[in-house]
């Protein structure tokens, strides 16, 4: 089946964002993405394609938004994409860290939507132990590319990708994705939240939303800053992965296997890797880090 590059977290003046969704889609287009999910906070913007001399039929839009509820006296940021949905979530502050994120959870669902737990660090909002209490969460940010997302921990804090380990350790099944969580379109710094930082690229069979959304929620995709994967194989016998080269630089790729708990099961340099499952594992993914710093995550493998 062919690959669909998309960004799931995306922002325009709807909410915070600083240029207009049609400029905001104009980016992305340029910038050959197949699919686009605008999420303005509380808000569910909607681009139509009109006819005319052109029709453009890329990126596809998925419809979306980013339900921002603040919780424990306005003093807790919760915030969790809502992918696909038919309708605006209203946000829910249910009283407590757990109780919040999981109402928002429940309803984005019963909008008919898939539900992303946005950057947990986000100022230090989500901890393992109640990410491990959320029920129904298809998604997680292991990689935003704002840097307040605080994706890298600190010392006492997890990083993002070690609270995914702990989910997935705990027997949850969730998924973990890199985003743009793009705010700012002109002015291109380190310290802003710009475009073209993560990414997903999809496995399905037609890039039409039910097929993409569907992909999401099963995990037939990974997540990128920038490696990109001409093969995934994610088997119960095997993971194999072949990474496409750089055809300038002599990047070096360091393919990671990862299994419960987070213990490194093994590492392969090179531009194909391949691990044979024992069984005992729990889980297995894969990290593929290149030596120019981006990142690409394959999704985990349950083993039962």
């Amino acid at each position: 089946m062919p690959w669909f590059k998309g960004n799931i977290h995306t922002h325009t003046t709807e909410s915070d964002g600083d240029a207009d969704p049609e400029a905001v889609v104009r980016w992305y287009r340029r910038h050959g993405y197949d699919f686009l999910v605008l999420t303005d906070h509380n808000h569910r913007t909607i681009i139509d394609y009109k006819p005319g001399k052109r029709r453009f039929r890329r990126p596809l839009m998925i419809p979306g938004e980013e339900v921002t509820a603040n919780t424990l006296g306005g003093t807790v940021p919760i915030h969790v994409n809502g992918l696909g949905i038919s309708r605006v979530v209203e946000p829910i502050d249910a009283g407590g860290v757990v109780q919040t994120i999981q109402a928002n959870v429940d309803a984005i669902i019963q909008a008919g939507g898939i539900a992303s737990i946005n950057h947990p660090n986000y100022k230090w909002a989500i901890d393992l132990k109640a990410l491990k209490q959320v029920v129904g969460a298809s998604l997680v940010e292991v990689y935003s590319g704002v840097p307040a997302a605080n994706d890298g921990g600190a010392p006492g804090y997890l990083s993002a990708e070690e609270l995914w380990d702990g989910v997935l350790s705990s027997g949850r099944v969730i998924f973990g994705v890199a985003v743009d969580d793009s705010h700012h379109y002109h002015d291109f710094i380190p310290k802003n939240a710009n475009p073209g930082r993560g990414w997903v690229v999809v496995r399905a069979p037609k890039p039409d939303s039910a097929a993409i959304i569907e992909a999401l929620a099963s995990g037939d995709f990974y997540a990128s800053t920038g490696v990109t994967l001409l093969e995934v194989e994610a088997a119960p016998e095997a993971i194999r992965v072949r990474i496409e080269e750089d055809e300038v630089y002599s990047y070096v790729y360091t393919t990671t296997f990862i299994g419960s708990g987070g213990v490194v099961l093994a590492t392969e340099t090179g531009a194909e890797a391949a691990y044979r499952v024992r069984g005992d594992e729990g889980y297995v993914r894969a990290t593929v880090a290149s030596s120019s710093g981006e990142k690409a995550w394959v999704q985990p493998v349950f083993l039962r």
